[in-house]
């Protein structure tokens, strides 16, 4: 990557926390697609199952459907598109790459399921491992941390190893604003992002829209845009180097910015 990459994230779920970007019809799901890449997104992220607070999960089958179809069918659309299948299930990954994706986003960095870090070195795809408290079902529950900066660098280093011992070699870091972290430990982490880069991974960052945005501006969802900007924007001129956003034209234009004051 010569410069900063915009990710756009398609949820093909009906509870996913921000409605605006639950696309359940193929059609939806096409439509959205192609409105992202003409307004630049680099990566499409699908994914089959919310990981909101206090979320179930669904079954591997059930997120089977709701995600390989769309694979396919996108990929027949759009054959030059780099499609990121978001999921923590080792036979959803397999599946997704068959169909035609060529990343793996898995917010548990393979500690939901034992098989994925196999399945995914099986078939030499980037790998984005994510540093999360918890699961999603009880992660917003009172979240500790004695240095979170420290303690996600050395989660990011002992996993990095293995991942390498494994076979994976494409790693993308994502620490995981929100999962199992208070608003206190995300502006720490944002402050610190820099350290990560010792790690020499590309760093992907999930803001877009966040309860750290609208709790702190103390607004609704639906008018976090232009915090999430903000944020990506500190995020870039931190080390960041992927923008996982609902939100791709205002993205886009925020690389762009960045980059002509990076020169």
């Amino acid at each position: 990557m010569d410069k900063p990459l915009v990710m756009g994230i398609i949820n093909a779920t009906p509870d996913s926390f921000y409605e605006s970007s639950r696309f359940t019809g193929i059609d939806a799901i096409l439509d959205q697609v192609e409105k992202m890449l003409h307004e630049g997104a680099a990566i499409i992220d699908l994914g089959g199952q919310s990981s909101r607070p206090g979320s179930k999960p669904v079954s591997a089958e059930e997120e089977l459907k709701r995600i390989i179809p769309a694979i396919r069918i996108i990929k027949q659309k759009f054959p030059e598109v780099f499609i990121s299948a978001d999921t923590f299930y080792s036979v959803v990954a397999a599946e997704a790459i068959a169909a035609g994706a060529v990343i793996i986003n898995d917010i548990s960095a393979g500690t939901i399921d034992n098989k994925m870090i196999k399945t995914v070195a099986g078939f030499n795809v980037p790998y984005v491992l994510m540093h999360m408290q918890g699961k999603p079902q009880d992660m917003h529950k009172n979240p500790q941390y004695e240095n979170v900066t420290r303690e996600v660098l050395d989660f990011f280093i002992k996993k990095v190893d293995e991942l390498k011992t494994a076979g994976i070699h494409d790693i993308i870091i994502d620490p995981g604003f929100g999962f199992g972290k208070a608003p206190e430990h995300n502006f720490e982490l944002l402050r610190n992002l820099s350290v990560l880069q010792m790690l020499d991974k590309p760093i992907l960052i999930g803001v877009s829209r966040k309860s750290t945005i609208y709790k702190t501006l103390g607004i609704d969802i639906n008018e976090a845009l232009n915090g999430t900007t903000v944020l990506n924007t500190m995020a870039l001129m931190n080390g960041a180097t992927i923008l996982r956003v609902h939100d791709v034209k205002e993205a886009v234009e925020v690389v762009k910015l960045f980059c002509a004051y990076s020169g």
